[in-house]
C-alpha cells in the first residue's frame, strides 16, 4: 500500500513540508509506504482543454503531471499539501492537479484522498475546500481527522510549535491508514461498487 503526498508550496522544506511530514511519519509507523513529491517550484503551465490527453493517455505537457501520472494511478491514496495564497490554494499546484485529474483515465474509485493546508493565519477552510473538489468529483472517499486539516505559522518552526495543528496531522494519517486498510478488505470481499453508465446534461438546448 502507498500514498503520494503532493507538496504544492515552492517551499521545499516549509511550513506545507512540515505538515506533510508529519502524516507521513504516522502513514510509515502504520506500514503505508510514502513518497513526497515537490511540485511547488516547478514550472507547470495550466490546462488548455485540448482534449489530446483522451487521445493519447498523456497529457500534451510532457511535465511533472506525465511524470507523476502513472504513481497516481498506482497509489492507494494521495495527499494533497498547499500554502494559502489570498484564501486560496497555490496556482502552480491547481495548474498540476486539473491536468493531473484530468488526464488520467484511471478509475479512481475508492482511492483515498486527504487535503492539507497551511496559513500564517487565514483562508485555510476555503483552500481545504477547494482541495476537496478534485476527490469528490472522482468517488474518492476524503479522509477526515479531528479537526479542519490545516497548520498555521509563518515558518515551518513556527508550524512546529501549532500542538493542535499537528496533532490534526496525526490523526489524519492513522485515519488514512485504516480507512485504506479497510478498502483494501473491502475490495477482496465485495469488489468496488456497481457503476451505471455515466450520464452527461447540458442545460442549454
Amino acid at each position: 500500500m502507498k500514498v503520494l503526498l503532493i507538496n504544492g508550496s515552492p517551499n521545499a522544506r516549509g511550513c506545507t513540508y512540515t505538515a506533510l511530514s508529519e502524516v507521513e511519519q504516522v502513514l510509515k509507523q502504520q506500514g503505508i509506504d510514502t513518497e513526497i513529491i515537490q511540485v511547488g517550484n516547478k514550472d507547470i503551465r495550466g490546462c488548455i482543454g485540448c482534449r489530446s490527453c483522451k487521445k493519447t493517455g498523456k497529457c500534451v505537457f510532457d511535465d511533472i503531471v506525465n511524470e507523476v501520472a502513472p504513481k497516481f494511478e498506482e497509489c492507494d491514496g494521495i495527499v494533497i499539501g498547499s500554502p494559502v495564497y489570498y484564501a486560496s490554494a497555490n496556482g502552480t499546484l491547481i495548474s498540476f492537479l486539473d491536468r493531473l485529474f484530468y488526464s488520467t483515465s484511471s478509475d479512481k474509485t475508492m482511492k483515498v484522498g486527504a487535503a492539507v493546508v497551511s496559513a500564517r493565519r487565514g483562508g485555510c477552510s476555503a483552500t481545504f475546500d477547494e482541495l476537496n473538489k478534485y476527490f469528490t468529483i472522482s468517488g474518492m472517499p476524503v479522509v477526515s481527522s479531528q479537526y479542519w486539516n490545516s497548520v498555521h505559522g509563518n515558518t515551518a518552526e513556527e508550524v512546529k510549535k501549532d500542538e493542535e495543528g499537528l496533532q490534526t496531522m496525526r490523526t489524519l494519517g492513522r485515519n488514512m491508514a485504516f480507512l485504506i486498510k479497510c478498502i483494501a478488505l473491502g475490495k477482496q470481499e465485495f469488489g468496488l461498487p456497481e457503476k451505471e453508465e455515466r450520464i452527461g446534461t447540458n442545460f442549454i438546448r
